[in-house]
């Protein structure tokens, strides 16, 4: 579930699509790597005015017809051949290129290009000259869907091609203008000087460009797959004072997901320690003021629930007078319970505090440290909660409006807990899924086999409560929650096989020497923390007997 009446702002429908093209043309050079084609739009234009992109434009009904004119790959789909047509016709009226050839092979020439005309019919101009499309030689690179908040939106399909080597591009000068070859690289440093404007997904697509050595790369990478190599619909916020649009695998894009669903232009992505957020209507957020390099922007401290339940505190932080008391104002002490996911100095020092504060005297929920617990993370709840156990919020008429449920999940700390707020389909992981790092398992209170089989349980109940979103206890909210969990599990996986391929090479080696190479795309900075979830995976490779005399216990 995800009730539509917990949403902050009206519901409304997204403007209509269309359907259109843009084409990438390619060339190498000699000395810089390849170039790709872009061209000024007209400041008139009814989209995107004045900036630099890709040729192409609408799909139009014309272009359904061209598939019997083209010369097509082996299982070349009916849509793959409309959409190239888009391209080929767009790109002919815009620049004056031609992607055809003649009964013999050969591409269009010059001269046949010169006598025809950019405004009649083309398919019928190519027939004339006995012309067919090079549809075979077109590649899908990616598909773009204009940003919901936008009042003209279209679905684009990204194409590359190479330019015949004989043809230059000669612009309408009415749609397209400036027509100018550049490298990837060389296109975005112009656009951050200000001085070479671009949208968004060309920006994208030239930061994706620029890992590609040629022309061929970006040919053999589309042709190695079916369909596009990526898909995105971007989402935008308010960060700094200024619009930011994310695509759906960079951080903000959850939490702008689940705030403006429909795309609206209203939520302010900067991190408050003194201003509550909201995300729902019946979830907050205060960030506590305790940046720093294993906090992130800081502590989030979750409020659910509303003033006619009352409300339940989760995380409610270190002990910091002026985020204790902005919690306590924001619920007006009606605060009903206190739940701290884990016994860390950043996460459970400010609920007695917090209590204290209340005329009721919430109790204050959890589960006790472990002894195998560092000293500075010492915790002791009011009361254990059980896994399974669940807490509710009621209305005066005795409605149950907010559960929580309670999922026990160590790994991070052996006290972890997480929580599914059960109405909404949310959940919120604590520091067991983070929002743009992985979480650090310090043995011996952090597990990692804990942890994966902790990750396992939250997959599951993701599936069964189809959950789709993740409240972190640092970052942004994460959208697509199965999936993240996945990719995190995947990621713990690689880096465990890389462990063990260190290890086996170096058998003798110390955990200094094995983080060195195991974690060698990791800032050296972050060597002493990453040495720590090192020593979390050499504990669970010496358990599951994952290399034949483990040196692990001499260590």
């Amino acid at each position: 579930m995800n009730r539509s009446n917990q949403f902050i702002y009206p519901q409304r429908i997204p403007t209509e699509l269309r359907d259109a093209t843009t084409i990438l043309f390619l060339r190498d050079t000699h000395s810089i790597g390849f170039e790709v084609l872009m061209t000024r739009r007209s400041t008139n234009a009814s989209f995107a005015p004045g900036v630099f992109v890709f040729p192409g434009g609408c799909i139009e009904t014309l272009d359904f017809n061209g598939h019997a004119h083209c010369i097509s790959r082996p299982n070349q789909s009916q849509l793959e051949l409309t959409q190239a047509t888009s391209a080929i016709r767009e790109s002919f009226e815009e620049l004056g290129i031609l992607l055809a050839e003649d009964s013999q092979g050969q591409p269009a020439k010059a001269q046949d290009i010169e006598v025809m005309n950019r405004s009649t019919n083309f398919l019928e101009q190519c027939n004339e000259k006995g012309l067919r499309l090079s549809a075979h030689k077109i590649f899908e690179l990616a598909h773009w869907t204009t940003d919901r908040d936008l009042p003209k939106r279209f679905s684009v399909t990204f194409l590359v091609a190479r330019i015949p080597s004989e043809q230059t591009a000669i612009a309408d000068e009415n749609e397209q203008f400036e027509p100018v070859w550049m490298t990837p690289r060389l296109a975005l440093e112009q656009y951050r000087q200000g001085v070479f404007p671009l949208i968004f997904p060309t920006i994208r697509t030239l930061e994706r460009l620029c890992s590609y050595t040629d022309a061929q790369a970006v040919f053999d990478s589309c042709s190695a797959v079916v369909g596009p190599l990526w898909k995105s619909c971007p989402r935008a916020g308010w960060l700094a004072g200024k619009e930011a649009r994310y695509m759906e695998d960079e951080a903000p894009f959850g939490e702008l997901e689940l705030v403006c669903p429909d795309g609206q232009l209203l939520h302010k992505l900067d991190w408050q320690s003194q201003t509550i957020v909201q995300l729902r209507k019946n979830i907050s957020r205060l960030t506590a003021p305790n940046p720093g390099v294993m906090t992130g922007p800081g502590t989030n401290t979750y409020i659910v629930g509303d003033p006619e339940t009352g409300f339940i505190v989760i995380d409610p932080g270190p002990d910091e007078s002026s985020h204790i008391k902005a919690l306590w104002q924001f619920t007006g002490g009606d605060i009903r319970a206190i739940v701290c996911t884990h016994s860390h100095p950043d996460h459970s020092p400010g609920a007695k505090p917090l209590q204290a504060l209340c005329v009721n005297q919430p109790p204050v929920l959890g589960l006790p440290s472990a002894q195998t617990a560092r000293l500075n993370s010492s915790f002791k709840p009011d009361r254990e909660i059980n896994d399974g156990e669940r807490l509710l919020l009621k209305d005066k008429n005795q409605e149950t409006l907010h559960t929580l449920q309670i999922i026990h999940t160590p790994g991070h700390a052996a006290n972890h807990l997480c929580l599914i707020l059960e109405e909404d389909s949310m959940l919120f992981s604590g520091d067991h899924i983070l929002n743009g790092s992985t979480t650090v398992i310090d043995p011996p209170d952090g597990d990692m086999d804990d942890y994966l089989k902790s990750l396992d349980l939250l997959s599951q109940a993701c599936s069964k409560y189809s959950i789709r979103f993740i409240f972190p206890a640092h970052g942004y909210v994460l959208g697509n929650a199965e999936q993240a969990i996945s990719n995190l599990k995947k990621h713990r996986l690689k880096r465990e096989a890389k462990i063990i391929r260190v290890m086996k090479n170096h058998l003798l080696g110390t955990l200094d020497e094995w983080v060195k190479e195991a974690y060698d795309d990791v800032p050296s900075k972050l060597w002493p923390v990453a040495k720590r979830s090192l020593m979390a995976h050499v504990e669970r490779i010496e358990l599951l007997g994952l290399i034949e005399n483990s040196p692990y216990e001499q260590l």
